[in-house]
């Protein structure tokens, strides 16, 4: 062989060579190492569902404390804010005009058992008339008619004593009702609570009408929430079954929970107090009260905070974490990957939450593992590489 022909020889070999070396390299970069995604367990166990709801706080009791009289407001007894009790005075009107009619009354009382002794008096005379008379007229000592005359004086005498005794019971009523008055110008609380900013100054006019301040009852304090009326009615069909949460039955032991405005949760617990008589009809939701002990008057009427309470335990569900979880066009569809590390993308019918999990009501079964992170990396048939989710 000569130099030329040895020179082709090798030429064609380095050339082969370079291409062989060209396909492995297109090769390995055509199939590229399987992605990493973590992957949890479908869980099979016995969840509570809770129901959340915005609430209103109102007073126990709320009463307005109106005047029951006429007169102007001289003073002022109660701190606005303050916790009053039960009989305290709040407010005082003028009472001089309400003393006077209690003495004016009182003297015409005292008047009236004048007549009635001037009455009496004269009965017992008339009375003495007829018992001497009555045998001197069947004697004809005295004439028929001086008789008839004692007989009419005394029944004229008795009338008068009873118009007496009846002047007597009429000016004792109305000597009970100027007391009553006169007491009515210390205006009292009929409850205890929170009394709040006086709506009428001192020496102002104020009659039955005019409202001086409120009172409101806070310990308890009533928290009012509304549930749908599909709520209330899948509440309705549970009621009473063993072993479920019964919402909706007064004093009922599911306990409510509030959380206030600043997302802190409150340290005690609430209870059923009763359910409203009737459905919204504009809202379609019904109200559902709530009682909360309130010792330290924390809460007060008007404050807004979201109600958190038990509302069923559903059995044997089928839990997987939200994010694994993707919707597309109003489907609901996970990732599930076999024995073999193939992803096949399965249509899922979610139900409630329960925290950061997802309720699967049909489309899972127990045991299989599904895509919970790296799910924008998978397509149906992919193969995978899982690692386990420790977070699930």
């Amino acid at each position: 062989m000569n130099r030329f022909a040895f020179w082709l020889v090798a030429t064609t070999a380095l050339a082969a060579l370079g291409c062989s070396e060209k396909t492995t390299n297109a090769q390995a970069s055509a199939a590229p190492p399987p992605p990493d995604v973590l992957v949890a367990t479908v869980r099979q166990q016995s969840v509570p569902i809770y129901g959340n709801w915005i609430a209103t706080l109102d007073g126990y009791v709320n009463a307005n404390i109106q005047p029951q009289v006429s007169g102007y407001l001289v003073r002022q007894n109660y701190r606005e804010g303050s916790l009053v009790h039960k009989g305290d005075v709040l407010f005082e009107i003028d009472p001089r005009t309400f003393q006077a009619a209690v003495d004016q009354a009182l003297a015409q009382v005292a008047q009236s058992r004048g007549q009635l002794a001037q009455a009496e008096a004269a009965l017992q005379l008339s009375i003495i008339n007829v018992k001497r008379d009555t045998p001197l007229a069947a004697a004809r000592a005295i004439a028929q008619s001086q008789l008839d005359n004692d007989i009419q004086a005394q029944a004229q005498n008795e009338a008068q004593v009873k118009t007496a005794q009846a002047n007597i019971q009429t000016n004792e009523a109305a000597v009970e009702q100027a007391r009553l008055n006169l007491g009515f110008t210390q205006v009292r609380s009929l409850i205890d609570g929170i009394a709040g900013i006086a709506m009428t100054q001192v020496g102002s006019l104020v009659s039955p009408q005019t409202v001086l301040t409120s009172i409101s009852q806070v310990d308890p304090i009533k928290a009012y929430f509304s549930i749908t009326e599909q709520e209330y009615l899948a509440l309705s069909a549970r009621k009473g079954k063993a072993g479920g949460p019964d919402l909706l039955r007064s004093n009922s032991p599911v306990p409510l929970q509030l959380t206030l405005a600043n997302e802190t949760v409150y340290p005690r617990t609430g209870h059923m107090a009763f359910a409203d008589r009737q459905v919204n009809s504009q809202t379609g939701t019904i109200r559902i009260v709530g009682a909360f002990a309130n010792p330290g008057n924390i809460l007060r009427p008007g404050q807004f905070g979201r109600i958190r309470a038990l509302t069923s335990l559903n059995q044997n569900a089928l839990l997987i974490p939200q994010r694994a979880v993707s919707e597309l066009q109003g489907r609901y569809q996970v990732a599930v990957v076999d024995g073999s590390n193939r992803v096949s993308i399965v249509n899922v019918q979610p139900g409630d939450r329960a925290g950061d999990m997802w309720i699967i009501a049909s489309g899972l079964t127990p045991g299989e593992r599904v895509v919970s992170e790296g799910t924008t990396k998978v397509r149906d048939g992919t193969v995978v590489n899982p690692k386990p989710d420790t977070g699930h």
